[in-house]
């Protein structure tokens, strides 16, 4: 699997990461005292994240990506 670092404050070059920071905000402001929020609370927002159809992933889930990426590991590696 090849693995791509961006370049220390350039967050033009992580724009997945800079858009899904945006979302998780929606649910835990800046300033979140995470010592306040449960576990489940975080699993739920997770949950919610994981489901949500994303354009750069053409239109599938993050957790659909993820499986089709596991099986198509486990085809190639037979």
């Amino acid at each position: 699997m090849q693995v791509y670092f961006a370049h220390p404050q350039s967050p033009w070059e992580r724009g997945t990461n800079e858009n899904t920071n945006g979302l998780i905000r929606q649910y835990f402001p800046k300033g979140t005292d995470f010592n306040e929020v449960s576990g489940y609370q975080i699993r739920q927002v997770q949950d919610r994240l994981n489901s949500r159809h994303r354009k750069v992933l053409n239109a599938r889930t993050p957790l659909e990506a993820f499986n089709d990426l596991l099986r198509w590991s486990l085809e190639t590696a037979n």
